[in-house]
């Protein structure tokens, strides 16, 4: 994905809030071999491409003064109550140096699963997103999780699903193998039985209040 930046020549608060005034959005571009550079971005551009999920987990290609960047949306600053985006940090990326991100999970195959479709449960996502570690040819969009063998009751690990080739997850210990769905059954309360047999014992020999 391609966006159009330029040279931020002030800087400072009041600079900063001239430029959103005039639909501008103060950013940085830092890494790499060379210094951090101010930049800034037009905010129409920015706004909608920052919707777009790609944007957040892709190299970026950066158009600055007549050459091609490539870099990592790295963070994002909002206005509190305002559709408006304050400031935007991006990361240059080197092709021989690895990176660590975060991408996000797609989960697929959730219906056809013997969870859903024999005993109706719930799938429920544990984590949206993955932090990983690769180099930037390796980088994946998305990682998909398949849900297809999921049964009622069971939890889906990291360990269960193969990550992308190249790719490796940033986690020890604990974390190393983290949740990434779970199958809940609905209703898992007591069963009819147990419920009638709550209403017998409850309308029963109950002393009377004194």
């Amino acid at each position: 994905m391609k966006f159009n930046a330029t040279p931020r020549s002030v800087q400072g608060t009041s600079a900063s809030r001239r430029l959103r005034h005039a639909g501008r959005v103060p950013a940085i571009v830092y890494g790499g071999t060379e210094p951090p550079v101010n930049i800034e971005l037009d905010h129409n551009e920015i706004f909608h491409a920052l919707r777009k999920e790609a944007f957040h987990a892709s190299i970026l290609d950066m158009q600055l003064e007549g050459k091609t960047q490539q870099v990592l949306l790295r963070a994002v600053q909002w206005h509190p109550y305002k559709p408006q985006v304050l400031h935007v940090d991006f990361q240059r990326v080197l092709a021989q140096q690895a990176l660590t991100t975060k991408v996000p999970l797609h989960f697929i195959n959730g219906d056809s699963s013997p969870a859903v479709k024999v005993s109706k449960a719930i799938i429920s996502h544990v984590l949206t997103e993955l932090e990983i570690h690769c180099l930037p040819a390796d980088l994946p969009q998305a990682i998909e999780v398949d849900l297809s063998s999921l049964e009622a009751g069971a939890t889906l690990h990291l360990a269960d699903i193969q990550l992308p080739k190249g790719v490796t997850f940033v986690g020890q210990g604990e974390a190393a193998n983290p949740a990434l769905a779970t199958a809940l059954v609905k209703g898992g309360g007591a069963s009819a039985d147990d419920a009638e047999g709550g209403e017998d014992a409850a309308s029963g020999d109950e002393p009377a209040a004194e």
